[in-house]
């Protein structure tokens, strides 16, 4: 690949790469000690959760096929609720958990933030799972073997559905997504399009 497909691929895989890294410091439970790194970590995360989206929406740039219409309805459902989740959940709950200081028992207030926050961010993340099995279905019929590729996808969403991007599992999820949009812009690349197709025809 030359250096303009090299930076096409990292940009396609930046957003849950970037995701897996902050989840390595992502608290596992939210206190009056770990509440400035969850407050901030969900502030960076609410310019890059949204990314995921973007970046898988691109995948079927310029198509119109019902595939790629269920491709960006899903990703967009994923952007809005997941980012719900991390407005809510996130900072709202840690900026107030802050606030309050330390040896002051959680409110029923914050408990009721997690209460709304995470079935929302319960419907992002099943739009996620829609869209990896989309995704995978489509990067096999187009591109066959290659294609499967794409499986990266779905432990990827799985293991952020049920783990949010705590490490390891969550973690490890975001970084699954990110390479497995990296491997599937990696073939919808002209050059690499057209490889196939001679290989096909030979």
């Amino acid at each position: 690949m030359d250096s303009r497909a090299i930076a096409r691929v990292a940009a396609y895989a930046g957003p849950g790469l970037a995701l897996a890294a902050a989840g390595l410091f992502h608290p596992h439970s939210l206190n009056p000690s770990s509440a400035p790194t969850w407050f901030w970590l969900h502030v960076a995360g609410l310019a890059v959760f949204p990314l995921v989206g973007v970046a898988l929406a691109m995948l079927v740039r310029g198509r119109t096929d019902p595939l790629a219409w269920v491709v960006r309805l899903g990703a967009y459902v994923y952007a809005t609720f997941y980012t719900a989740l991390d407005v809510i959940s996130g900072i709202a709950a840690g900026y107030v958990t802050n606030e309050l200081g330390a040896g002051v028992p959680r409110p029923d207030e914050v408990r009721l933030l997690f209460r709304i926050g995470t079935p929302l961010g319960e419907v992002g993340s099943w739009a996620l799972l829609l869209v990896a099995v989309v995704l995978l279905v489509d990067a096999v019929r187009r591109h066959g073997g290659p294609g499967a590729l794409a499986l990266l996808l779905l432990p990827g969403a799985w293991l952020v559905h049920v783990d949010h991007i705590f490490s390891p599992g969550g973690a490890a999820g975001m970084a699954l997504i990110g390479l497995g949009t990296a491997a599937i812009a990696r073939l919808e690349q002209p050059g690499t399009q057209q490889r196939e197709h001679r290989h096909v025809a030979g």
